[in-house]
């Protein structure tokens, strides 16, 4: 049996490092919030091959003396925090004294730094934990670390690492979250020699999310201000209606710490439920204070969540700041007092009973059945022309319960009208079915366009005016890497600067005004991995169904031939019974049903 032993430090580091030092942009991460620590008003970062070849961060803080540089290096050495009772009150962004012996236990690292009043600074070279030299060095006043050749001391870790355009990816948006919680701090970020952002002082956080995410996120952002004792929220919010199919532009700070918050997180999406459809999520840059005492920010090894004292109290807090804020910008919105319970409203009257007597009642022949004929583009449904009548189904053909019918059965139901535009009414010898037009729609273009997409014939139309779309770092790798993908599938598309594209050409069924929102909603699948590039046939799948359910228009209601039409093209599908997420295109009510509803 193996004896206990007490592990060798810089095996010990090395095993930190797995839990601190995930991927490069981790290590920039703990870089920068060291040179915060300092009070930098000036941080540098520049990084080459995705930060697996150097990474340097400099800055214009306070620096170290050469005894407390070197003291930065044991484990568990911080000047932020002197006993537990500390933790209770971080005005600090590190505190635990890991990050820097972890990062030099797995990579070349080299620490330069002289304090204000210091003749010389001091120059520390660490090898894969090794200490090289130590030795005095020229600088001005401040620290400059760089780190090289990371994990190659752990060749198993830079396995795992991703290509270098989406470690690079990730690096730049840790750089932005850092450059948006200190807008008064000046940014320079450096990739492979190339500028990729500079960003001054700025006095405001609108100047500094328009410097950095672009002009079009900006003017989809309004300000916010709110505050109760002892709580304070303050940033910038996305206005009505404007919404992402992933929350990576739901970016909170707590105490100016850019953290991931479930109860922020819900407590924003909640507030927007009347304001965004099912499944999209709000643009927020959302800044909450409160006392350090009330939030724990200890609870994750790279201190990415929180956990507040009082949950329900900061929920409700931005709930109804929030809430407050978009009925402002709602036109006739309702100014209830948030903090009351809503009275309760009047029931609508009933409808006015009309004696069956005084209805006008006849029998509808049934009209030619239909015939599909490709359509035109811009999302408008297929022409369709008649043909001579198809016999009656009789009634043991009517639809089963369950599966897809024999694309030659169609039912033989009898138009009766619409209702709300939405719903299709027809008599059956069972009784009556109500149907979904824009669900059935949705079946029907579905499996069109997988089978287009299967066969590779999408038809694809070039636009006179390209669409400029700009995305954040993480989301223009992605698109990069999927750039070949989009074009077998009709689009074409072009990189036209750093995170910058243009939208040349589009698939015949969308119109070009919905080519920028569905291209963020499709990246956004794209990082959530809902359209994965490992298995082409379910790729094409989930894309023909995010193209239905976001870019497919519902044609102007039409007459009889039209309904008719829609429920021949509907049976010809392989499951016409529910559209592509899953919702009945139909629903029916048989004579049981319709009795016991009526007491009969």
């Amino acid at each position: 049996m193996a004896k206990v032993r007490i592990l060798p430090d810089r095996v010990a580091n090395q095993i930190a490092a797995g839990e601190v030092i995930e991927r490069p942009a981790a290590v920039v991460k703990e870089l920068v919030e060291n040179s915060l620590d300092a009070g930098a008003t000036r941080i540098d970062v520049e990084f080459r091959h995705g930060g697996r070849a150097l990474m340097r961060v400099e800055d214009n803080g306070a620096g170290m003396a050469r005894d407390d540089a070197l003291l930065a290096l044991e484990r568990h050495a911080t000047s932020k925090i002197a006993a537990a009772a500390d933790l209770d009150h971080l005005a600090s962004y590190g505190f635990r004294g890991e990050a820097l012996p972890s990062i030099a236990s797995v990579s070349r690292f080299e620490l330069q730094t002289r304090e204000s009043g210091s003749d010389a600074g001091t120059e520390i070279l660490v090898n894969g934990g090794r200490l090289v030299h130590v030795r005095d060095c020229g600088r001005p006043v401040g620290t400059r670390i760089e780190v090289s050749h990371l994990f190659n001391s752990v060749p198993a870790r830079r396995k795992f690492l991703k290509s270098d355009q989406t470690e690079a990816a990730h690096i730049v948006h840790c750089v932005r979250l850092y450059a948006l919680a200190c807008p008064r701090t000046a940014f320079t970020l450096i990739e492979d020699g190339r500028i990729v952002f500079r960003s001054p002082e700025c006095s405001t956080l609108a100047e500094r999310v328009a410097e950095i995410f672009g002009r079009q996120l900006a003017e989809a952002v309004v300000p916010i201000e709110a505050a109760e004792p002892g709580l304070r929220l303050s940033g910038l919010v996305g206005r009505p209606g404007v919404g992402r199919t992933t929350r990576h532009e739901m970016i909170v700070f707590v105490n100016a710490r850019p953290v991931d918050s479930r109860t922020l997180n819900y407590a924003l999406i909640e507030s927007y439920h009347e304001s965004l459809p099912k499944g999209r999520y709000p643009l927020a840059f959302l800044f909450f204070e409160c006392d350090p005492a009330l939030v724990d920010v200890n609870v994750h090894p790279a201190k990415r969540e929180v956990r507040f004292r009082s949950e329900a109290q900061v929920r409700g807090f931005v709930i109804r700041s929030v809430l407050q804020r978009l009925r402002e910008l709602t036109p006739g919105a309702a100014r209830e007092d948030l903090g009351e319970v809503h009275a309760e409203k009047p029931a609508p009257a009933s409808p006015p009973v009309i004696p069956v007597g005084l209805v006008e009642t006849r029998r509808v022949e049934p009209p030619p059945a239909a015939v599909v004929v490709p359509g035109r583009a811009h999302g408008a449904m297929p022409h369709v022309v008649t043909q001579a009548p198809v016999g009656t189904a009789p009634a043991r053909e009517r639809p089963p319960a369950s599966g897809a019918l024999p694309p030659a059965v169609v039912p033989a139901w009898r138009f009766v009208g619409l209702a709300h535009g939405s719903y299709v009414l027809f008599e059956t010898a069972a009784g009556v079915v109500l149907l979904d037009r824009r669900a059935a729609h949705e079946r029907v273009w579905f499996e069109r366009l997988r089978e287009q997409f299967r066969a590779g014939t999408v038809p694809s139309q070039r636009l006179l005016l390209p669409v400029p779309v700009e995305l954040d770092a993480i989301a223009a790798a992605v698109l990069l890497e999927r750039l070949d993908f989009l074009q077998a599938h009709g689009f074409e598309i072009r990189e036209f600067g750093r995170n910058f594209f243009r939208v040349e050409a589009l698939p015949a069924w969308m119109e070009p005004g919905d080519a920028e929102p569905f291209l963020r909603d499709l990246v956004g699948a794209f990082r959530e991995g809902t359209v994965s590039g490992r298995n082409l046939d379910l790729a094409r799948e989930e894309l023909a169904r995010l193209a239905v359910a976001k870019a497919v228009r519902l044609p102007p209601p039409g007459g009889e031939t039209e309904m008719r039409a829609l429920v021949a093209q509907l049976f010809a599908t392989r499951s016409p019974l529910t559209n592509p997420a899953g919702r009945p295109t139909y629903i029916e009510l048989n004579h049981g049903e319709l009795s016991r509803r009526f007491q009969k």
